[in-house]
């Protein structure tokens, strides 16, 4: 059982790494309680697809997700974990 969450943990890549127009599944926040109930209350919920509008490599970021643009700033971007869309299978599967 190990094995198989240290497999799926080595395909997850923090949301800055993305370039734009790849898709992605959000898979976990890591954070504090405050930032992670903003980010849930923006649709960023496991499980929920994005799709990176712009990343210049420095500075905010624009992401799409639930139909919604919006900016995160680098290192807000750093604390969403996702997993590539050909990687991920949807939602999450519990």
């Amino acid at each position: 059982m190990q094995v198989a969450a240290k497999t799926e943990m080595e395909r997850l890549v923090s949301l800055d790494t993305l370039a734009p127009q790849e898709k992605a599944f959000v898979r976990s926040l890591d954070g504090g309680c405050g930032f992670v109930s903003r980010l849930a209350a923006l649709g960023f919920t496991p499980g929920a697809p994005i799709r990176i509008v712009q990343n210049r490599g420095r500075g905010p970021m624009i992401v799409l997700v639930r139909d919604c643009r919006v900016a995160l700033g680098r290192g807000e971007a750093r604390k969403v974990w996702v997993q590539h869309e050909e990687n991920g299978h949807g939602p999450v599967e519990e």
